[in-house]
């Protein structure tokens, strides 16, 4: 059996009837990425040992689990990988960049990676991300290029790239990534997985983002219900992010199946601006259709405001000032040139400037609030387009349209701090994924998951043949 295809859930099945262990499971994951990693280069760090040491402990727990009933983890057992923008204690965080030297002491997790831990997960590695995870492709200095597992020649998409192509190839179905203007749920359109920028909030977080409160940490993952899993773990409360929401308890996989039939659905193929790629708007209004057929009540509709790319490209590319002041001169002579170009152009704004920028974003925010008093979910594409050409940091030069403008779809609900996630909803021609975005109301993740829930048990994500 190829354990490394099957999801976070089904493998928790197998070990709780004794089917598979974990040691067994994560060996065929490291045979896996083995053959597949130097041709993907999704990981920047890879430690066999402490995976295997974790996968020895997790497999006598079950074995004490399935004789007398003693407690297991609710992810315990499962490979997983955390985006290494994300703290990982006794590994370096380098976020995917030369000027961050690896001999210093790292001693702490990141919230979302201490409770994966405390959930049993076996964590073995660290994927791949552009410097500081400022843009929505995967390449930098320090790792070079990151590859789609769909077709190697393409962009897994960024800034959690290495997170989606791992997860995609079943290098581990588990993986948590960073979502600033779209950076887990691009890279999950592009390598068809799931991806979820949780609320802000709802997912703790430290240290705390440098680019602010567009930050959210969300989950990546094989499957809707795995999504639903993870969150149930990385949404318990950690004191250290004083920005998180209250921690209420939800189970998000109680009620996950239970349907859309009822639900007011706003479908908004362009948002009013946006121009996608013919087989991308074909193939979501297929999507669509099909949760219309599922019981969903569908208005095509636009919710009203204009492209606020300039508000996103804005507060993110002061934020890329301050992260790129912090490194100094030596680590201006190793960094990206898309960060510094980023840099260069966040120097131009004013105090005064940020200001509008901020009060612009709570315009669109109250709009947003007001129109989801009218519909319980947003529909629309993920991504404008299908996976790009991969290539090199300082392939094009840095500007607000090379950045963002081909995922029109994403930035936004990073500026309204909307629950959002991303599904598979079909192939190009060419044999790429697409992906299908579905917005909530502020703070109701669980909605967005049961919709997704609903067209994935119709519509199961196609795996690539690698």
């Amino acid at each position: 059996m190829d354990l490394t295809q099957l999801t976070a859930t089904q493998l928790l099945d197998l070990y709780r009837t004794g089917q598979a262990s974990p040691v067994e499971v994560l060996a065929q994951v490291l045979d896996r990425t083995e053959r597949l990693n130097p041709s993907l280069n999704a990981f920047c760090l890879i430690d066999s040992e402490a995976g295997i040491s974790a996968a020895r402990a997790s497999e006598q727990r079950w074995v004490d689990h399935r004789r007398d009933g003693s407690p297991v983890g609710d992810l315990d057992g499962v490979p997983a990988t955390i985006k290494d923008v994300l703290t990982t204690k006794g590994w370096p965080t380098l976020r995917g960049s030369r000027a961050i030297s690896p001999d210093q002491v790292w001693d702490e997790d990141a919230p979302c990676t201490a409770r994966i831990r405390e959930a049993g997960a076996v964590i073995f590695g660290k994927t791949t991300t552009p410097e500081f995870g400022c843009k929505a492709e995967t390449n930098s200095p320090l790792t070079g290029i990151t590859r789609n597992p769909w077709d190697t020649t393409k962009t897994p998409g960024g800034s959690s790239g290495g997170t989606a192509a791992a997860v995609a190839a079943g290098l581990g179905p588990l993986s948590m990534g960073t979502d600033g203007a779209g950076s887990v749920r691009i890279p999950a359109a592009f390598c068809g997985n799931v991806g979820m920028k949780a609320s802000f909030g709802r997912v703790p977080a430290f240290p705390l983002s440098p680019f602010g409160t567009v930050a959210h940490v969300g989950p990546h993952t094989m499957s809707v219900t795995d999504c639903a899993l993870l969150m149930n773990v990385v949404t318990r409360p950690d004191l250290r992010d004083w920005t998180s929401l209250p921690y209420d308890g939800t189970d998000y996989l109680d009620g996950i199946n239970d349907g859309i039939t009822g639900l007011r659905i706003a479908y908004s193929p362009t948002l009013g601006y946006a121009d996608v790629d013919t087989e991308v708007a074909e193939l979501v209004y297929s999507a669509v259709r099909e949760l219309e057929s599922l019981g969903a009540i569908v208005e095509q509709v636009d919710p009203g405001f204009d492209d606020p790319l300039d508000i996103s490209t804005g507060l993110w590319f002061v934020a890329s000032k301050t992260v790129y002041d912090s490194l100094g001169p030596e680590g201006h002579a190793v960094t990206d040139p898309d960060l510094a170009a980023q840099a260069a152009q966040g120097a131009e704004f004013s105090a005064q400037d940020v200001q509008l920028l901020t009060l612009k974003r709570n315009a669109l925010g109250t709009l947003m609030r007001e129109f989801m008093t009218r519909y319980d979910l947003l529909v629309t594409p993920a991504v404008a387009i299908p996976a790009f050409e991969a290539r090199p940091a300082g392939a094009v030069p840095m500007t607000p349209e090379s950045m963002l403008s081909w995922t029109p779809f994403s930035y936004p609900f990073n500026l309204t701090q909307q629950p959002a996630i991303t599904i598979p909803c079909g192939l190009t021609a060419a044999g790429l994924p697409v992906g299908l975005q579905i917005v909530g109301r502020a703070h109701d993740d669980m909605t967005v998951l049961r919709a997704a829930r609903a067209y994935e048990s119709v519509h199961p994500a196609p795996r690539p043949s690698i």
